[in-house]
């Protein structure tokens, strides 16, 4: 790092023009290589469904329904109600019949509610239809659908004629889904700068960190389209890469930068503050890189191709970050010299630019390390109290992940009402050979004889041929709305009893998709993998951080800490989001469950991101013990310089995490809300109170190694930039602090 940071620091204009010329390269190759659209399937046996039905080049085109029903039925004889019913719903197929471009495969069925035993005349009706067109264009073409079905509706106000399905529904969410980011992008970049303000206290210092985080997010956005070439990389993959490039691209230049400051107000010379700052903070960003990279690549273990895309590019773009820290950082620190403190913010300019360490901080740290059992246990306690809620956290996805409020999720509702499993049946693909022949007919008409109107699989099941008869594909409806227990119930009868008795006992082969199919797949995907997605990120932190501070204890330490930051948020969610709590203040409605992707998720960027705060912290203290300090005043001379800095870090990570809170997909809300709590109460109460009351308990067994393992490379001080050990003292109450020993740390080296 030092020589890296010395040559960067002596040839500051290629090291600049050269990173600036890096990612300059990396937009054009990305906007050469067309990323081609390598497709996601889901996990399990919807996933072996998706890929046989895409070998055989079937395309299921968006279906749409149309809700007929009486908007008033007590003044209206049943007989007169039905006979409107019956007449609408004729008039909605006529005007679909004529856009034949629009609109195909009209059909038409009614709903027959029982009373005292008779089959009752039907007061609803349900008109399906598949988009016309291209399935890319669904979007747009069901436009002329939807003013069709309007028309209809202008004419019988007495009658409730809406539309509702995967196309219009698509549209809505894409539409929302593109204003929430636009949202939030012109919400959060403006607060970071603010808030950068306040932390650098100059205008200059300020932008650093936006210019770092925005190019190493614009040149790992840019390579993505290279790996997209054989991973399914999603649509939304930029946006968390986005996310993510930000918050590590500002955290490691707030520790560069405020280390920078340090040795300057010290004393050092301007190439003395950069190469000490490098062997320093620069070491623990690497450390800090590396680690959230393991902890990312974690998400390739659980066999879903949503994360896969999604974990390369994060990769990439913390990569980005650590090498332009490294790099680009140390050389417009040298090319701007003391230019990096201009631009003062009135009143705090002054106390920001001294890079002095926090009293506050201080004298917190002071009193937890005096009486290291109280604080930390009542710490500890009120963290256990945050992670109750989790223990009953259920998980299942809403049936439709738009808010309650919008028309088309009132129209779903109402159709799943009155007409249940529909129009979102499973999906039985059904290969083998021979079949058309009598013994697959045969299976298919037992199983239709299996459907039952208020059983678990209901009917009609349609069967139809594709690629000129290589396989057959079923439309199965099921019980429930499509998420619940019955819908779970009703696809494991499906799947477990009602086709290997028919379709597996004629000889055929069958695999089930849908979206009930799709959603428990991955929910059990998940169940079955994320155990060893959590042992294998601790795992590979543990070796790591062992390695980087040649300790057993510091690593068992920082896991157990990380763990229970992600308790923690996963009892905030469990409470907010399951139980309904704030509920109307955040703007959701509560559907009884977490999204499954979600606490994976969170466990994996929160233990990630949190590594930032640890290791930065851990890293000054270790540097101070091996200038000669203990370990209590290492403890809270370590805390309390790097408390400003991490404190402003994470205020701006929980600041833009806020940001997704007000977001209209619950599934992002619930993901900032975790991630803001967590990142809030983790740079706080566990850095602040838990981690030095550990530290302080421990003393020097803190940095324990065996000696089978003295061998391990670790984290070690140059001789041209220790610090003086701390000066003897009574406890750590009355202490000096520590200053770097002073013409020692000034020649640059070679």
């Amino acid at each position: 790092m030092q020589r890296i940071a010395c040559w960067s620091a002596r040839h500051q204009k290629t090291a600049v023009a050269g990173w600036l010329a890096f990612v300059a390269i990396a937009w054009v190759v990305g906007q050469l290589v067309s990323a081609s659209a390598v497709p996601q399937y889901d996990p399990g046996q919807a996933g072996r469904a998706e890929q046989e039905l895409a070998q055989l080049k079937v395309v299921n085109p968006p279906v749409e329904s149309v809700l007929v029903e009486v908007r008033t039925r007590a003044s209206r004889l049943r007989s007169e109600a039905a006979a409107e019913v019956r007449k609408v719903a004729g008039q909605v197929e006529d005007v679909l019949a004529e856009m034949p471009a629009a609109a195909r495969d009209i059909r038409t069925s009614f709903a027959r509610h029982s009373r005292e035993g008779m089959i009752a005349a039907p007061l609803a009706a349900l008109v399906t239809f598949q988009v016309g067109g291209p399935h890319s264009d669904a979007d747009t073409t069901v436009l002329a659908d939807l003013a069709a079905v309007a028309r209809v509706q202008a004419m019988h106000r007495g009658m409730v004629v809406q539309e509702a399905g995967d196309a219009s529904t698509d549209r809505v969410a894409s539409a929302m889904l593109g204003q929430d980011f636009h949202q939030a992008e012109d919400t959060s970049i403006p607060l970071t700068v603010i808030l950068l303000l306040a932390a650098f206290g100059a205008l200059i210092a300020a932008g650093i960190p936006v210019l770092l985080a925005g190019t190493a997010v614009t040149a790992a956005v840019s390579l993505l389209a290279i790996p997209a070439q054989w991973l399914p990389v999603g649509a939304g993959t930029s946006e968390i890469v986005l996310v993510i490039g930000m918050a590590v691209g500002v955290d490691y230049s707030l520790f560069y930068l405020r280390r920078e400051r340090e040795e300057r107000a010290a004393g050092h010379s301007q190439l003395a503050a950069i190469r000490i700052a490098a062997a320093t903070s620069g070491k623990a960003i690497v450390i800090s890189g590396l680690t959230v990279m393991f902890c990312l690549a974690g998400l390739f273990l659980t066999g879903i191709d949503l994360f896969t895309g999604i974990s390369f590019g994060t990769i990439m773009v913390v990569a980005m970050a650590v090498l332009g820290s490294v790099t680009f950082l140390p050389a417009l620190l040298s090319c701007l010299g003391s230019w990096v403190d201009r631009c003062r913010v009135p009143w705090i300019g002054r106390r920001r630019t001294a890079a002095r360490p926090s009293r506050m901080w201080t004298r917190l740290v002071r009193g937890v390390v005096r009486r290291p059992a109280a604080w930390g246990g009542i710490a500890a306690l009120a963290m256990l109290a945050l992670c109750a809620p989790a223990l009953g956290m259920r998980i299942g996805n809403p049936a439709v992940d738009l808010p309650t409020s919008l028309p088309v999720v009132h129209v779903l509702d109402e159709i799943q009402q009155q007409f249940p499993g529909r129009p979102a049946p499973a999906e039985v693909v059904v290969t083998g050979a021979d079949l058309d022949g009598p013994a697959v007919q045969h299976a298919v008409t037992r199983l239709q004889a299996m459907a039952t109107p208020g059983g678990l699989i209901r009917g009609p099941i349609t069967a139809a041929p594709v690629d000129s008869g290589r396989a057959l594909v079923l439309q199965v409806p099921l019980a429930g709305n499509g998420s619940d227990s019955a819908s779970v119930a009703a696809l494991l009868r499906l799947e477990n009893q009602a086709l290997p008795a028919t379709i597996g006992h004629a000889g055929a082969r069958f695999a089930v998709t849908g979206s009930t199919a799709s959603n428990y797949d991955q929910i059990s995907m998940l169940h079955s993998r994320s155990p060893l997605v959590f042992g294998v990120i601790a795992l590979l932190a543990f070796l790591l951080l062992m390695a980087a501070f040649r300790s057993v204890t510091i690593p068992v330490i920082s896991i157990g800490l990380n763990l229970l930051s992600v308790g923690a948020a996963y009892g905030v969610v469990t409470l907010i989001f399951q139980d309904g709590w704030l509920q109307g203040l955040i703007g959701f409605t509560s559907y009884g469950a977490v999204v499954p992707w979600v606490p994976l998720f969170t466990f994996v960027l929160l233990f990630g991101l949190s590594m930032d705060y640890h290791v930065f912290i851990v890293s000054r203290i270790r540097e101070l013990r091996l200038a000669g300090a203990s370990t209590p005043d290492a403890v809270v001379e370590g805390i309390s310089r790097c408390a400003g800095v991490v404190s402003s870090a994470a205020l701006i990570m929980v600041a833009v995490f806020s940001v997704f809170a007000t977001l209209s997909m619950i599934d992002l809300k619930m993901l900032g809300v975790g991630l803001a709590v967590a990142v809030l109460i983790d740079a706080t109460l566990v850095r602040g109170l838990i981690l030095p009351a550990a530290l302080a308990l421990l003393g020097e067994r803190s940095w324990y190694l065996p000696s089978w393992l003295e061998w391990l490379p670790g984290y070690r001080l140059a001789h041209d930039h220790q610090v003086a050990p701390a000066p003897a003292s009574q406890g750590s109450g009355s202490r000096r602090p520590l200053r770097p020993a002073g013409p020692a740390a000034d020649p640059v080296g070679p």
